[in-house]
């Protein structure tokens, strides 16, 4: 079998006053291999919880994660992260970054030098290998970070709300880049946001998630990603379908903050 599977997963996270928090509940999800899924939700619904017990960093409560037919038990580099801000190594230059993995498996710069020089050109930093992380912007910053993820080859790639930090432009051309790489290498990718539009353009797959305790509220299946490989992403969000989705799942998470702000107000 292979894809992800996530098979009724909870998390309880317990408090030092005795009390605990119902992080996420009895959720279960089948991904593909080579799909490419948003998750979103108001805050605190769980999203980057289930996405840290997919990577192997937490442990749920009960469930568990399968990958290609086998349980995850922790951390492995078949899963790759991608976080909001790049956890680069500012002491290492940019071949540095991108050739970590490779070099921690004890592969020599004969074995994956071609593979690192081939990423810094697919993410557009070729001139840049030998500068240091300090020298980049922040999109640069997340360039690199993308290719030191794709340089350890995951099957699955999970991305942590990583466009988030960036401004609007440098966003957009990222979300391209994002859409050429999952067309490209054919990887499973995962990204958490909290942006309703990215999540419609980067998800063949939207799901949206219910506050706490977190759950799969309502799932949409959209054409946007594939219109978006290689085409002008402005264009794609003047698609009649695309303002209706967002209007629908705006207005839906408008009605969850709402309600936890209900909740808030009456436990105070």
């Amino acid at each position: 079998m292979t894809g992800l599977a996530i098979r009724n997963v909870s998390m309880r996270f317990d408090l030092p006053n005795g009390g605990s928090v119902q992080a996420l509940q009895d959720v279960s999800l089948d991904i593909k291999e080579s799909e490419i899924v948003s998750v979103l939700g108001p805050s605190g619904c769980g999203k980057t919880t289930l996405l840290n017990i997919v990577a192997g960093f937490l442990a749920p409560t009960s469930g568990m994660i399968e990958l290609n037919g086998h349980r995850v038990h922790g951390p492995d580099a078949e899963r790759g992260m991608v976080f909001q801000k790049g956890a680069l190594f500012e002491w290492m230059n940019v071949r540095e970054n991108v050739s970590f993995g490779p070099r921690m498996k004890g592969q020599g710069r004969a074995q994956y030098g071609a593979t690192v020089d081939h990423l810094l050109d697919v993410v557009g930093l070729r001139d840049f290998k030998e500068k240091a992380i300090y020298e980049l912007s922040g999109g640069m910053q997340q360039r690199v970070a993308l290719a030191r993820c794709l340089a350890n080859d995951p099957d699955v790639i999970l991305m942590d709300e990583p466009l988030g930090a960036l401004d609007a432009l440098t966003r957009e051309k990222m979300q391209s880049l994002v859409l050429k790489l999952w067309k490209e290498t054919g990887k499973t990718i995962i990204l958490i946001t909290h942006s309703v539009e990215e999540a419609l353009l980067l998800g063949e797959r939207l799901i949206v998630m219910a506050p706490r305790p977190g759950r799969i509220h309502r799932e949409y299946n959209l054409p946007f990603a594939d219109m978006g490989v290689g085409a002008d992403l402005r264009e794609v969000k003047k698609h009649p379908r695309f303002a209706e989705v967002r209007e629908e799942i705006l207005g839906m998470i408008w009605d969850m903050e709402e309600e936890i702000m209900g909740r808030t107000e009456t436990a105070q």
